[in-house]
């Protein structure tokens, strides 16, 4: 299973031509199994232009499947250590969300498609699968 994150669905949505948006072209095409987070879903809404724009994201994206994190308090805990880890071996993530949607992807046992460069980071240090 995968999950695909925001950048990848931003990206798609705006006709960009990166390797990560024709990662995800292929497996739409393939009809592998995908899902998203409810911060994916969060992100991704935040970005529309119009509310009309926002009306159909959101009802596209809420069909979706969606994966959360799977043990409460102890998931956000895990994510925060993860950030305070990276931090300690100097390595830069921008943000909680970053680490949480990577907490999801580990949680779940689930590959992230991205096209965000902190995730690589993240998957240097943690078992982060990253679809390839």
């Amino acid at each position: 299973m995968i999950l695909v994150d925001s950048s990848v669905l931003i990206g798609y949505l705006r006709g960009d031509g990166t390797d990560p948006i024709h990662k995800f072209e292929l497996v739409i095409e393939r009809r592998l199994p995908f899902g998203i987070s409810p911060l994916i879903f969060t992100e991704v809404l935040q970005g529309a232009a119009t509310e009309r724009d926002f009306d159909l994201l959101a009802e596209y994206l809420g069909g979706q499947r969606f994966y959360d994190l799977r043990a409460g308090l102890d998931s956000y805990h895990a994510a925060a250590r993860m950030y305070f880890d990276l931090r300690r071996k100097g390595v830069t993530v921008r943000g909680t969300v970053d680490c949480l949607i990577a907490q999801t992807a580990i949680e779940n046992d689930l590959f992230l498609l991205h096209g965000d460069a902190d995730f690589d980071r993240v998957a240097k240090h943690f078992p982060l699968k990253i679809w390839a």
